[in-house]
């Protein structure tokens, strides 16, 4: 008998008139998420047979460019956690947050010094 287990992410997006994002909705059913709404998301796989990556990538309309700066910057900085996990990768994944702090600058969406 197999011990797999199965589990959903369900991603409801809700539409004006002209196919825009109006609402984003998203659940998991192994992580007790139910319902929770979202502005924004991004959502990738990888297609071994091409050795590409496929995305998704939405927000609704009311997603302001600042909260898309910051949104871009905090991906960036997760997606540098996922590849040192990942491979092991200390030093270039040092290498990307290091472009993230000045992706930041340059966005003028760093934090200011306590």
């Amino acid at each position: 008998m197999s011990n797999l287990k199965k589990s959903n992410i369900d991603i409801e997006v809700l539409t004006n008139e002209n196919n825009l994002p109006e609402e984003i909705t998203w659940s998991a059913s192994g992580g007790g998420v139910e319902g929770a709404k979202a502005e924004a998301m991004i959502l990738a796989f990888w297609d071994k047979s091409q050795e590409a990556a496929m995305r998704i990538d939405l927000w609704n309309k009311d997603f302001t460019v600042d909260d898309m700066k910051k949104f871009m910057h905090q991906t960036l900085l997760t997606l540098a956690d996922s590849f040192e996990k990942s491979t092991g990768e200390k030093n270039m994944s040092e290498d990307l947050r290091d472009y993230c702090h000045h992706f930041a600058d340059k966005m003028g969406i760093l934090p200011p010094l306590s």
